[in-house]
């Protein structure tokens, strides 16, 4: 076997975008160099170990990869009272103001990734930028998606995507209030949402499901609620247009995944890397973001004319297959683990 010189801790049960990081990178990183997940909820194909056999491991240098402030603490933890030889590395997401707590973490790792200049700034610390890829063997254009519908259970005509957790957050009420407008000009549109709503929010999605229902939109838009995510990967291929509305996103993998699988997008300036993602007007738009109206006026542009939107899909996956491959994101962070181990 491989010798271990990366852990990358997942220290959260439910699916996160966290963890479909930790799960697409690690088997193509584990070409490159010896890297192991630890932590529950992961798939059992994924390199793996078990928590407690960190410590049976012969104690030589490793880089400890955390990406929430449990796994600093934990590797910090690791470091200091089991005295592992830990060089420990943090990669960053948000663009926001960090909390005192989180900033004391960030102070004590020997380094930092950012996945957008954006989320660097805020650190306070360099960083190295690493904007996410996506795996364009697994998110691929459907060669039937009739047949592809027909298998997941979806409706025919044009079918608009919004995957993620159903919250404010993500901008769900904002596509609601844009179908509500759009969906009457377009008898063959259909909209689904995949993803959960937590209890906190499960009368936020009533509330979004009501306003559907009143006006009579109620079969057009569909909840499906968390799906496996061997059924996301499918059902991008079945879409025609993806819209990610969020009002706040750390980085926003969706909109390239859908890229890759064909399908434009629609997304909003200064949220996320979206504005990085997405060349507004060939592989799809981009608007204003925390506006219904701007939103449902880019979706009513662009069911409007059902052959440029095919032939945007096309221009997307190109695009991602030029920008956005997986392989490039995971070679730039293997490059940072190899600094840290060959470190003094």
């Amino acid at each position: 076997m491989q010798d271990i010189e990366v852990i990358a801790p997942n220290l959260k049960h439910s699916l996160s975008g966290v963890t479909t990081t930790v799960i697409r990178l690690l088997p193509i990183q584990d070409k490159m160099i010896g890297i192991r997940a630890t932590g529950p909820g992961l798939p059992d194909e994924l390199p793996h170990i078990r928590l407690w056999k960190l410590l049976l491991l012969p104690n030589r240098k490793r880089v400890w990869h955390a990406r929430r402030n449990t796994e600093m603490l934990m590797g910090l933890f690791l470091r200091t009272v089991f005295r592992r030889n830990y060089k420990l590395l943090f990669t960053s997401a948000a663009q926001r103001d960090h909390s005192g707590f989180t900033k004391r973490l960030i102070r004590k790792m020997d380094a930092l990734i950012a996945t957008t200049p954006q989320a660097a700034s805020f650190l306070e610390h360099p960083a190295t930028v690493i904007m996410h890829g996506v795996n364009t063997e697994l998110f691929h254009p459907s060669e039937d998606k009739q047949a592809l519908r027909q298998k997941l259970g979806l409706p025919e005509g044009v079918l608009i995507g919004c995957f993620g957790r159903i919250r404010p957050q993500k901008g769900v009420d904002l596509l609601v209030e844009a179908a509500l407008k759009v969906l009457p000009n377009h008898a063959d549109a259909h909209v689904i949402f995949t993803g959960r709503a937590t209890k906190e929010f499960e009368a936020f999605q009533t509330e979004q499901e009501q306003k559907l229902q009143d006006a009579g939109l109620g079969d057009r838009v569909h909840f499906l609620g968390e799906r496996p995510w061997e059924e996301i990967v499918e059902t991008y291929r079945a879409l025609d247009l993806f819209v990610a509305p969020a009002r706040h996103e750390g980085f926003g993998l969706t909109p390239i995944e859908a890229m890759a699988s064909g399908v434009p997008a629609i997304a909003c300036h200064g949220v996320g890397a979206f504005s990085a993602q997405i060349k507004d007007g060939e592989t799809g738009r981009l608007v204003e973001k925390d506006n219904a109206a701007a939103l449902a006026g880019a979706l009513e542009d662009m069911l409007q004319d059902r052959a440029a939107l095919a032939a945007a899909g096309q221009v997307a996956r190109a695009h991602v297959e030029q920008n956005f491959r997986i392989e490039g994101e995971a070679q730039a962070i293997v490059k940072v683990y190899r600094h840290l181990l060959d470190e003094g």
